[in-house]
């Protein structure tokens, strides 16, 4: 079997954007007329040209490879050019094809991919969602999030939904590109308010998960999370920028909440130093971005070692999702799945058979590969938001 086609999408999503203003698809065909998926995840370039670089790696290295060929493939791709080294542009393109490459793995020996990587481990997956706003209410998710009564509204609304774990960011409105801060104690008690607020709605049979994005430098993350113990939350996310791993480890040091982390790691390699210096006992890996489907078991494999749990990160669009998915059936470290809501809306619209959330839980597919396919009508009908960010 060999690859003989390949082709891009770039899909813009309608308001309000849940999952980014743009997802990256790939779709692989073989001699035999099976054909895979794949999604690249936060490619810090112009979806275009990010869909380009995807075009010019398959022409050069994927056309003609055998598809089971996952390792060769991977490790061919990862050192062309002199280089081998984690990064977010090349190893996202790499993570496309390798899920596309799975995608017909698992089409051709007729299986779900869980089968193919240790089997099912379990029966569904516990799931959670940010704290998103309402559209048409005149309110950002920013806004929401840092106000203690909206946040706390929110919360329930989920909850009653069925959901038993939701996330936020307290400090959103400092999520800008000059981080990492100092917090103010104005800012500190805000925060604070936030954590207090959620917890005092949901109880304690809801989870509480703190999802912040690096902007705090070490002394105010260290402040922060001393502040929120009480509060019990499941993790503290992204204390500081991922870049220095030895000051997220000095955070962990200094609280008894877990920390989390990985979303903008990629590799087992970056991830691997978060395990020797224990600066995170939960991994966030965007299998779009982090290196596949086989990366993500490897990087399972080591937190495993440690007794880290994984969590994988989900910020794109439905193909990454479904990879997610076949990760956590098949791995014994899995705590719980990211989701956009319930995996409705455009997330619903854009394949031919919606991924399946139910009373907290993430169902898993039993069709072949991934089990979600593209509706190709759809996408062409979304083409690429040139407004990339709000």
């Amino acid at each position: 079997m060999k690859i003989v086609d390949l082709k891009t999408y770039v899909v813009g999503t309608p308001p309000p954007h849940r999952g980014g203003r743009n997802w990256v698809f790939l779709k692989l065909t073989t001699d035999r007329g099976i054909s895979g998926l794949g999604e690249a995840y936060g490619i810090p370039f112009h979806p275009k040209k990010a869909a380009g670089l995807i075009e010019d790696i398959g022409e050069r290295f994927v056309i003609g490879a055998n598809p089971f060929d996952i390792e060769k493939l991977w490790r061919g791709i990862y050192g062309s050019m002199f280089g081998q080294h984690p990064d977010m542009v090349k190893v996202a393109v790499i993570s496309a094809v390798e899920m596309a490459c799975w995608d017909i793995i698992g089409k051709e020996l007729n299986q779900p991919l869980y089968n193919l990587l240790g089997g099912r481990y379990r029966e569904r997956l516990w799931s959670y969602t940010y704290l998103y706003a309402e559209p048409g209410k005149g309110v950002s998710t920013s806004q929401l999030q840092c106000d203690p009564e909206m946040a706390a509204r929110r919360a329930l609304d989920y909850v009653k939904q069925g959901f038993t774990a939701v996330k936020f960011d307290p400090i959103h409105d400092l999520m800008l590109p000059s981080s990492p801060y100092e917090l103010t104690l104005e800012v500190l008690d805000r925060a604070e308010a936030v954590v207090r607020s959620v917890r005092e709605a949901v109880g304690s049979k809801v989870e509480v998960l703190i999802g912040t994005h690096g902007q705090m430098n070490t002394s105010s993350a260290i402040r922060l999370a001393k502040r929120l113990e009480k509060y019990d939350p499941l993790w503290f996310e992204e204390p500081v920028p991922p870049e220095n791993v030895d000051e997220m480890a000095r955070v962990a040091r200094a609280t008894s909440v877990p920390i989390a982390t990985g979303e903008r790691l990629s590799t087992m390699y970056e991830f691997a130093a978060l395990i020797e210096k224990q600066a995170a006992s939960i991994l966030q890996m965007s299998i779009g971005r982090s290196g596949g489907i086989l990366m993500a078991k490897k990087i399972a494999a080591m937190a495993e070692v440690h007794y880290a749990q994984i969590a994988p990160h989900l910020y794109c669009g439905p193909v990454e999702q479904a990879a997610n998915i076949h990760i956590g059936m098949s791995t014994p470290n899995f705590l719980i799945q990211e989701t956009i809501e319930r995996m409705d809306g455009f997330h619903a619209e854009i394949v031919t058979e919606p991924i399946r959330w139910e009373n907290g839980y993430v169902l898993p597919s039993d069709q072949p590969g991934l089990g979600v396919e593209l509706d190709e009508e759809v996408a062409r009908k979304h083409p690429c938001n040139d407004q990339l960010w709000d």
